[in-house]
């Protein structure tokens, strides 16, 4: 279990197809890794000077799309993950009704 610190987020890389929309299959060395990633754990917000904490947008279960070069990847027991800053999230993706 992993329990990010300050405004870190957790994120489980989502894959990018890989047939193009023309039907053409793309190779894993031609894709590029993905900027949609599945939130697994959120830390509990930073603290401000008057001693309040900011919270996180982000919740467990949420699909956000991240900057591209943004965070670390982590690999423990085996799972891949990526230790983000809340700051590069972009923003959340809901989907379609």
């Amino acid at each position: 279990m992993i329990v990010p610190l300050l405004d870190n987020v957790v994120l489980e890389r989502l894959d990018e197809a890989e047939v193009s929309s023309g039907g053409v299959y793309i190779p894993d060395q031609a894709r590029t890794k993905s900027q949609r990633g599945l939130v697994l754990a959120v830390g509990p917000g930073l603290y401000l000077d008057n001693g309040k904490r900011i919270p996180i947008d982000v919740e467990v279960g949420n699909v956000v799309v991240f900057s591209k070069y943004a965070g670390s990847d982590v690999t423990l027991d085996g799972e891949d993950y990526l230790i983000i800053s809340i700051s590069d999230i972009f923003c959340i993706v809901h989907p379609e009704d």
